[in-house]
């Protein structure tokens, strides 16, 4: 499997593996996270969903997987919008499930989404369970990118979708100057401030450099068997969109 930059960034160490910090990581963050993530964002990342599950809207999914589910965001507005039977939410961090599970009790909607600790580089669902599968900001955290996204296409029935949701960093001056100083000096000053978690914010903006985007991306995802690889942006390329079909 080939290895990309954000493999090898680090929240804290070059000792482990990069999955045993990760999940060590948000579990730290998780009962800050979402208000964290709303504030860094401006709110603008509640927008981004939206448009992701429009692309999964016409295929009216039936059974979804949400791989790196966090608190669950991302699931929960999938149901409201799409009514599918069941989504599954998959994460390593049992931290940030557990908040999302409150969510998701909270919401009456324990029935149609349950949580599931799960590595997403060895999926323990069976071939072809899921009619789409989702990732929102977590691809970057997978400790082998294209092994992940190879267990998602397995997982992943014929005629079903993927959607990814991925931070990028922008092309066109004068944004990539501008998000250049936001994301090496105001995430991680305001991440320190309110979660006490400097590793996790200075991890985030060096993750997000690092992430294949655009065309490696849809390279990768046609490598693993996906067509229709496509990629858009929003946000003046702050956010990337990535969806694919299983043949």
């Amino acid at each position: 499997m080939a290895k990309y930059g954000s493999e090898k960034i680090l929240p804290y160490n070059q000792e482990e593996h990069k999955g045993s910090q990760v999940r060590r990581m948000f579990d730290t963050i998780a009962g800050t996270y979402d208000r964290l993530n709303h504030t860094l964002s401006f709110g603008i990342d509640k927008i981004w969903r939206r448009r992701g599950i429009s692309f999964l809207r016409p295929f009216a999914p039936k059974r979804i997987l949400d791989i790196a589910t966090g608190t669950g965001d991302l699931a929960i507005s999938m149901y409201k919008a799409l009514h599918p039977d069941l989504i599954v939410g998959a994460d390593i961090s049992t931290g940030m499930m557990e908040i999302g599970k409150e969510k998701v009790a909270t919401a009456g909607l324990s029935r149609h989404i349950i949580f599931e600790q799960q590595d997403c580089m060895a999926l323990t669902y069976a071939d072809n369970s899921f009619d789409a599968v989702t990732a929102a900001f977590g691809v970057r955290n997978f400790e082998e990118i294209e092994r992940g996204i190879a267990e998602m296409y397995r997982v992943l029935k014929p005629g079903g979708h993927l959607m990814i949701l991925e931070l990028s960093t922008p092309e066109r001056f004068p944004m990539r100057q501008l998000y250049r100083v936001y994301s090496n000096n105001v995430i991680p000053f305001i991440g320190q401030l309110l979660s006490k978690e400097k590793s996790a914010y200075a991890y985030l903006p060096a993750s997000i450099k690092a992430v294949p985007q655009g065309k490696v991306m849809t390279d990768l995802l046609e490598r693993q068997g996906f067509e229709q690889a496509a990629a858009r942006t929003f946000t003046f390329g702050i956010c990337s969109l990535y969806t694919g079909s299983k043949k």
